[in-house]
């Protein structure tokens, strides 16, 4: 990495250097094989020692080249690539839990995060506590000898609510624990985490850093040594990512940054545009100047919008919601984010579908809540979409 050269320049440029390879083809090729064969024992012995290229489940190119791509835009010493990104969260906790481990993990979480947390780590003999991570000494006082993990998103799926990265980091170190952040509502493109005290930073690559939602992938970002015990378990949990798959997202990510930076302007646009319709309850983007999360938007992100993700309610009343999801002309339902295109989805029925609904208003997911992916689209166009959809409850 050149200093002198910005993080695009330089991942645009990153070395791709692949043993065996001396041609230099400009656009880096997909090695669409299972295997690379040996001519004799020795050859087979010095793959092994020197970690070269032998079965594609344990190292290939394709995945060599994204590892270290997301590594630069990460900040991180090295990256485990997974088949998507719950294999990567499935793996660094086991990575660095074992029985009788306590995992301390912010309630506002991905609904399979939860599931994770609450139905499949105390199988294994792991307590974990599900807390709000608003106030940092209420997360202290929950601290206790045995807590190896701290867990949380950046900005939470669905509420947006961002968490202070830092003194976590500062928290859970103090109390030898690792602080694992999920980094995938905001990207590498507006938030290191490393940088800011976290251990390990988690992206689904399946949205903003691939961006063309026709790749299933995953990453976790940290230091040598503990990225080579979370690989130790995903390699052997069978969810390292395929070559094909790495290709498309290392594709991807040359246009990362051209692109996130432009959805989170128009995240920022049409935030203030929903806060100022009357239909709209609430809005839930850092950048909005009455959230009581600017002040800590500011400190994670600078002048950056922080997210290219938002959230709103309108009223609880199914048949003015369908026809309002009907009238968008622009802005359609799926079941992913972080495309090119704008795509919302209805918490209540998907991600969170599975929490009691007390529980899910106790987060702040109410029947009337959208999560909106904010897509390429000129703003202005974006904007007077969701108004004209939002006349159906005149």
């Amino acid at each position: 990495m050149n200093p002198e050269y910005s993080m695009n320049t330089n991942l645009l440029h990153s070395k791709r250097d692949i043993q065996g390879m001396t041609l230099q083809p400009e656009t880096f090729p997909l090695f669409a094989t299972a295997a690379f064969s040996q001519r004799n024992l020795s050859d087979v012995k010095r793959a092994y020692n020197e970690k070269q290229f032998t079965y594609v489940r344990t190292r290939n190119p394709n995945r060599k080249v994204l590892s270290e791509a997301i590594s630069l835009l990460e900040a991180g010493e090295d990256t485990f690539v997974s088949s998507s990104g719950m294999g990567a969260i499935f793996s660094t906790i086991f990575a660095l839990t074992d029985a009788g481990s306590h995992v301390l993990c912010n309630r506002e979480i991905y609904g399979e995060t939860y599931e994770i947390m609450t139905e499949i780590l105390p199988r294994f003999h792991v307590e974990v506590e599900m807390i709000s991570f608003a106030d940092c000494a209420e997360v202290a006082s929950h601290m206790k000898p045995n807590t190896k993990i701290v867990y949380t998103e950046v900005a939470s799926n669905p509420c947006i609510q961002l968490t202070d990265i830092p003194e976590l980091a500062k928290l859970a170190h103090k109390n030898g624990a690792y602080l694992v952040v999920d980094n995938t509502f905001t990207s590498p493109i507006n938030i290191q985490p490393l940088a800011f005290g976290a251990d390990i930073s988690i992206n689904s690559l399946t949205k903003f850093l691939n961006g063309h939602s026709d790749a299933l992938g995953g990453s976790a970002t940290g230091t040598a040594e503990l990225i080579a015990k979370v690989t130790a378990v995903g390699k052997l949990s069978g969810v390292p990512i395929t070559p094909y798959d790495s290709w498309l997202i290392f594709r991807g990510l040359q246009t990362a940054a051209l692109r996130i930076e432009k959805q989170t302007d128009n995240a920022v646009k049409l935030a203030a545009a929903l806060k100022a319709n009357p239909h709209v309850e609430a809005v839930c983007h850092p950048s909005l100047p009455d959230s009581p999360q600017n002040a800590l938007s500011q400190k994670l992100f600078g002048n950056k919008g922080g997210t290219a993700m938002l959230s709103f309610i309108v009223p609880e009343d199914s048949a003015k919601i369908d026809a309002f999801m009907e009238k968008l002309t622009l802005a359609r339902y799926a079941m992913t984010l972080g495309g090119l295109r704008t795509t919302l989805s209805h918490p209540c029925t998907s991600s969170h579908h599975a929490l009691p609904d007390a529980e899910r208003r106790a987060l702040g997911i109410t029947p009337g809540m959208f999560r909106v992916s904010v897509g390429l689209e000129t703003a202005e166009d974006l904007i007077a979409d969701f108004n004209n959809a939002l006349t159906v409850f005149d």
